[in-house]
C-alpha cells in the first residue's frame, strides 16, 4: 500500500509539473504575441501606413494584397524597402494567424483596404471586430470564419461599415442568436449580402 501511494504522488506531482508548464508555455505565446501586435507610431511616421501595417500583419502570420498585386505576400523579408505610393494594401487574408485587437489601430490609414478574411484567428475577439469601423468608407468584403472568441455584438458592428457588399460568416460558436444577426443586417445594410449558414445544416451531407 505505502508503494502505491508513493506512486500516486509522484504521478501527481509529475501532472502537476506538466499543467505549469503547460500554463507557462501559454502565457510566453500570449506575451509575444503582445509584443509582435504592438502599435507603433513612430514606425507609421517612418515608412507609412500600408508598410508599417503590412510588417504587423506578415509579422502575425497573415498576408496582403497589393493593389494591382494577383497574389498574396507574406514573406517579411522581401517587403518593399521604402514606403513608396505603388504599394498600397488591397486585402487581408488573416487566416490561421495571431493578429490582435491592439494591433487594428494600423488599419486607419490603409485607405484602399477592400477586404478583410478573419479565419480562424484565434485571438480575435468583438473589440477587434468594432475596430474595423476604422475602415467603413473601404471596406467591401468581410470574412469571419471559426473565430470562437466573436459574440453576437461583434458581429453586429459589421452593419457599420457603410460600404460593406457581402459578408461571410460561419462556425462561430460565441454566436447565440443567428437569426438575429441576419436581421440586424437585414435593417441596417440592406444591400449588403449575409451568408451566415447554419453550422447543423451546412454539415448535413446533400441528397
Amino acid at each position: 500500500m505505502a508503494a502505491l501511494s508513493n506512486i500516486l504522488q509522484v504521478a501527481k506531482r509529475l501532472s502537476f509539473a506538466r499543467e505549469a508548464a503547460h500554463c507557462e508555455k501559454r502565457l510566453f505565446w500570449q506575451w509575444l504575441n503582445g509584443v509582435f501586435n504592438r502599435y507603433d507610431r513612430d514606425r507609421i511616421k517612418e515608412i507609412g501606413p500600408d508598410r508599417a501595417a503590412a510588417e504587423w500583419l506578415i509579422r502575425c502570420g497573415a498576408a496582403v494584397k497589393w493593389k494591382g498585386a494577383l497574389k498574396f505576400h507574406s514573406d517579411y523579408n522581401t517587403l518593399p524597402s521604402t514606403s513608396s505610393d505603388a504599394y498600397k494594401i488591397e486585402a487581408i487574408d488573416a487566416t490561421d494567424s495571431s493578429i490582435m485587437e491592439i494591433g487594428f489601430p494600423y488599419l486607419k490609414g490603409l485607405n484602399h483596404l477592400r477586404s478583410i478574411n478573419l479565419t480562424r484567428c484565434n485571438y480575435l475577439e468583438d473589440q477587434a471586430l468594432q475596430m474595423l469601423q476604422l475602415r467603413k468608407d473601404s471596406l467591401e468584403e468581410v470574412r469571419v470564419i471559426s473565430c470562437g472568441n466573436v459574440t453576437d455584438c461583434g458581429v453586429k458592428s459589421l452593419a457599420e461599415l457603410t460600404k460593406l457588399q457581402y459578408v461571410e460568416l460561419f462556425d462561430l460558436p460565441g454566436v447565440r442568436d443567428r437569426q438575429g444577426v441576419l436581421k440586424h443586417f437585414e435593417e441596417m445594410l440592406p444591400t449588403c449580402k449575409v451568408d451566415f449558414p447554419d453550422v447543423n445544416e451546412a454539415a448535413e451531407p446533400k441528397k
